[in-house]
C-alpha cells in the first residue's frame, strides 16, 4: 500500500474518463455472459428480499414520502416512485437476504471474500433510472445500453474496493454500502449520458454520501446500506446532471475518499487498472448458493458432504466443531441465532440448517425456523474454534475444517473445499442459477412468468426495452 497520501492522485479523472468512454462494443463476450448471470441472480435476490421483514417498514416509509411517479419497483405492481426511492427499495431488497454475489479479492493483503457485493448497487440504480430515462427520451432503454452502464458501475466499484486500504473493511466500514455508492453512481451517470467532467462531479457528490458500518450486521440496517448506496448513487448523478457541483478530485489526495475512509491505499487499480482486465472476468465474481456471507459457504458444503457420505440424520449428531481462522470467524458474530437476520452471521444456525434440512434456502431463512425448538437445540450442539494452524495458512482462501462427533462416539472430519461452490473456478451452472431464481420466486411468481424472465435476461444484450422485465417482477397490488 502506498504510504504517501499525496500519491493518491488521478483516480477521479481516470474513473470519469473510463465511465464516459465505455462502449458496448468494448465488452468481451465472456464479460457479457457473466453479467447476464449476475443480472439474473440480482433480480432473483431482489424478488426474494422484497418480502423480508425489513421491507414492510421501508414500504410504509417510501409510500409516505411519495414524489414523482418516475419508476416502478420490484414486487410492487401498483406503485411508482421517484427514481432515487425506487433504487432504495430495489437495492435494499437485493441485499435483504444476503444472497447477492461477491467480489473476489485480487491484490495482496486482501482478506479473501471481504470486498463487496458488486451487482445489486448498479443493478438497482439501472432498473430505477430506466423508467425515468425512457419517459424523458420517449424511447425505451435497450439491453445493450443497460448492460454497458451496469458494467461501468460494477467495474468502478470493484476497482475502488481493490484500491482502498483493507483497513476500510477491517475497521468496520461495510464496503457494499460505502463503495457500492460509487458503482451505482457510475451506472446512473452512464445511463444519463453524462460527459466525463459531469461524471467527476457526480463521483464527488457520491463520495460525501458513501456510508455504512458493520455494527449493523444482523439487523435490518445492513441491507439498507446497499439500498442507500443505490439511492445515493442515483441522486448524485441526477444532481450532477442539473449542474450541482462537488470536488472533481474527490477520490484523490489528502482529503479524498480513499485517504479519509481507508487510511490510504493503492491508486493503481483505479488510475491504471480500470478495464485491464474487467474485474467481472478476472479475478471474477462468486454467485452465492446460500443466503449468507460467502465466508460461510465452504463450511456449509463440508457439513452437507459429511451428512451425505456417512448417511447421518440429525439424531446422529452429538456435537459439531468448526475450526477456522479469524478471517472466517471474525465477521460471523452470533454464537446462537434467535432471528433470521442473526442467522446469516451464526455458524451455529447455518450448520444447523444443513443438519436439519439438508439445505439452506428461502424456506430455512425465516424467524420461525431459526427460533424453532429443534433449531435452537441443534445450535447448542455446534461451536466454532479459532485454529492457529489454519490462521497461519493465510487469508488468501476461505479455509475451515468441520469436525463431527456422533451419538455413538464416532469422530468424523472434513476440510472445506477451497474451490468453493459458486466461485469462478467452481461456478454454479446456468441450470443451478435458474434453480436459485425459482427458489427465490417461490410463492410469488408463477412458472410461466419465470420462463419469460429467463428468456429476456439470457438475451438481454439484444433486448430493445429493458422495461419489459418490471411487470414480470411485480405481483403485489397493495
Amino acid at each position: 500500500m502506498a504510504s504517501d497520501l499525496d500519491q493518491l492522485t488521478g483516480m477521479t479523472e481516470a474513473a470519469a474518463r473510463f465511465v464516459a468512454a465505455l462502449r458496448f462494443e468494448d465488452l468481451p463476450k465472456e464479460a457479457l455472459r457473466i453479467s447476464r448471470r449476475c443480472v439474473l441472480d440480482g433480480l432473483a435476490v431482489m424478488v426474494a428480499g422484497s418480502e423480508q421483514h425489513g421491507m414492510a417498514p421501508l414500504l410504509t416509509y417510501v409510500k409516505r414520502t411519495g414524489g414523482a411517479p418516475d419508476a416502478r419497483l420490484i414486487g410492487q405492481a401498483a406503485l411508482r416512485l421517484p427514481a432515487g426511492a425506487a433504487a432504495l427499495w430495489n437495492g435494499t431488497a437485493g441485499h435483504a437476504m444476503d444472497w447477492d454475489d461477491t467480489q473476489l479479492a485480487a491484490g495482496p493483503g486482501r482478506p479473501y471474500g471481504l470486498l463487496m457485493h458488486p451487482t445489486v448497487p448498479p443493478l438497482a440504480a439501472a432498473l430505477a433510472l430506466s423508467d425515468l430515462i425512457a419517459a424523458e427520451r420517449g424511447k425505451p432503454v435497450g439491453g445493450a445500453e443497460f448492460l454497458t452502464a451496469f458494467h461501468a458501475g460494477f467495474e468502478l466499484a470493484c476497482k475502488i474496493a481493490e484500491a482502498i486500504n483493507p483497513d476500510h473493511y477491517m475497521r468496520g466500514f461495510h464496503t457494499s454500502g460505502t463503495i457500492g455508492t460509487f458503482g451505482a453512481c457510475a451506472t446512473a451517470a452512464k445511463l444519463l449520458r453524462l460527459d466525463a467532467p459531469a461524471i467527476a462531479q457526480a463521483i464527488g457528490i457520491a463520495a460525501s454520501s458513501a456510508s455504512g458500518i458493520r455494527a449493523n450486521f444482523g439487523s435490518m440496517t445492513k441491507p439498507l446500506h446497499v439500498g442507500r448506496a443505490a439511492q445515493n448513487g442515483v441522486t448524485a448523478a441526477l444532481l450532477a446532471r442539473e449542474g450541482f457541483t462537488a470536488n472533481a478530485e474527490a477520490l484523490d489526495g489528502k482529503w479524498g475518499y480513499l485517504a479519509v475512509a481507508g487510511q490510504g491505499g493503492d491508486a493503481g487499480p483505479v488510475r491504471d487498472g480500470l478495464g485491464r482486465p474487467l474485474t467481472i472476468e478476472s479475478p471474477g465474481v462468486s454467485i452465492k448458493p446460500y443466503p449468507s456471507g460467502v465466508l460461510t459457504h465452504p463450511s456449509m458444503d463440508a457439513m452437507r458432504a459429511l451428512m451425505q457420505e456417512h448417511r447421518l440424520s440429525p439424531a446422529d449428531i452429538r456435537s459439531v466443531t468448526l475450526h477456522a481462522g479469524s478471517n472466517v470467524l471474525g465477521p460471523i458474530r452470533f454464537r446462537i441465532a434467535r432471528t433470521e437476520l442473526e442467522g446469516k452471521f451464526s455458524f451455529a444456525f447455518l450448520l444447523s440448517a444443513i443438519v436439519l434440512r439438508g439445505r439452506a434456502g428461502k424456506a430455512e431463512f425465516t424467524d420461525a425456523f431459526v427460533s424453532s425448538s429443534e433449531c435452537q437445540a441443534m445450535q447448542e450442539r455446534i461451536e466454532t474454534r479459532f485454529d492457529p494452524e489454519i490462521e497461519a495458512m493465510g487469508w488468501d482462501k476461505i479455509r475451515s475444517r468441520v469436525e463431527v462427533t456422533t451419538t455413538d462416539w464416532r469422530r468424523l472430519e472434513r476440510w472445506a473445499d477451497e474451490r468453493y461452490r459458486g466461485g469462478p473456478d467452481n461456478p454454479l451452472s446456468d441450470a443451478e442459477l435458474e434453480g436459485k431464481f425459482r427458489d427465490c420466486a417461490g410463492g410469488l411468481i408463477e412458472e410461466e412468468r419465470i420462463g419469460a424472465i429467463f428468456e429476456l435476461v439470457w438475451g438481454l444484450d439484444r433486448l430493445e426495452d429493458v422495461g419489459r422485465l418490471l411487470p414480470l417482477l411485480a405481483w403485489n397490488d397493495s
